[in-house]
């Protein structure tokens, strides 16, 4: 019997997705941003998919049978493999959570385009368990996963490691001054905030990898900080003024001494937009046995051959 639980408390998985190719989805962000932004490619990534969530849900029933249910939080969307009636049996622990759902009581911030006010209120969720990973939807499990890769007695499992903040670093400052690179450091910043605002000297960055998470953190952090939850889910679209929401909560576990810290990442992370085929290639068919995840940004942007290879090499991995 596959055991599914820590301490009889099951495991559930969240994945975060937008179809951003939906006609109604793009007339819904209209009143909000500029027309000409929604044909900019550097701006469409953030909400163009290639169906990879399919992957990400196949690779947690293949690698992490511990899972007990798999939500999908989504803004009246509904991915195209779970439609077919072939496929009701195999997915039948998977759900889709409407953002109105979770946004129950502060509709007035909806809609959103913006991952971070989501993230911010995962925890709101109905009949969510206590202990949660969390996936973006170019992540994907790609060896058998036990429950202590997330968990350990009871405690989440953070991987990352400790770097001073931007304005503690010459090269960061020099960068930020001379080079007006915010674009580049908006996610490094956004995990710093979080840091910062639990009074921290320095931060623990995490990398693309799922999260281990668990509600009753969200829960009695944001209970007695409102106005924090509410000032990160007022933004409609990605602002220097936000704070990553794990990393805010993984900074909160780490003070609280209720988490693991590891540096170890098992994680192949790759933007195959700026691979070669080749090097696409050698990296999915040689990594060892010990890597777990697997993080492939931007595959919407990817040349024809490169997005085939890599959807047929998926394919082949979830099997």
């Amino acid at each position: 019997m596959i055991n599914n639980s820590i301490n009889n408390v099951p495991i559930d998985a969240v994945i975060s997705w937008v179809d951003g190719n939906d006609k109604d989805h793009q007339e819904k962000m209209l009143p909000f941003v500029e027309k000409r932004l929604l044909n900019l490619k550097e701006f469409r990534t953030r909400f163009d998919q290639v169906e990879e969530i399919k992957f990400t849900v196949d690779s947690i029933l293949k690698f992490a049978p511990f899972i007990r249910n798999i939500y999908i939080v989504t803004d009246n969307q509904t991915p195209s493999f779970l439609k077919l009636e072939e496929n009701q049996l195999k997915y039948s622990t998977v759900s889709i959570v409407d953002h109105k759902v979770i946004f129950s009581g502060v509709e007035e911030f909806l809609p959103t385009f913006n991952c971070r006010p989501i993230e911010t209120r995962l925890y709101k969720i109905p009949n969510l368990s206590e202990y949660f990973i969390y996936f973006n939807d170019d992540m994907f499990l790609i060896n058998p996963t036990n429950p202590t890769d997330f968990f350990i007695d009871g405690f989440p499992v953070l991987r990352g490691k400790w770097l001073k903040f931007d304005e503690d670093r010459f090269l960061k400052k020099f960068t930020e001054k001379y080079l007006r690179n915010k674009k580049l450091d908006s996610h490094r910043l956004a995990q710093q905030k979080g840091a910062k605002i639990l009074g921290f000297k320095k931060y623990y960055k995490f990398h693309h990898v799922p999260y281990a998470l668990r509600k009753s953190t969200f829960e009695s952090f944001f209970e007695s900080n409102k106005e924090i939850e509410v000032e990160n889910i007022r933004y409609k679209f990605r602002n220097l003024n936000q704070f990553t929401p794990q990393g805010l909560i993984n900074h909160l576990e780490i003070k609280n001494k209720t988490c693991v810290l590891s540096n170890k990442l098992q994680l192949i992370y790759m933007k195959p937009i700026r691979k070669s085929l080749w090097e696409l290639k050698y990296k999915l068919n040689s990594f060892s046995d010990n890597k777990l995840f697997l993080c492939l940004q931007s595959l919407d942007q990817c040349k024809p051959n490169k997005l085939k290879y890599l959807l047929n090499w998926l394919t082949f991995l979830v099997k």
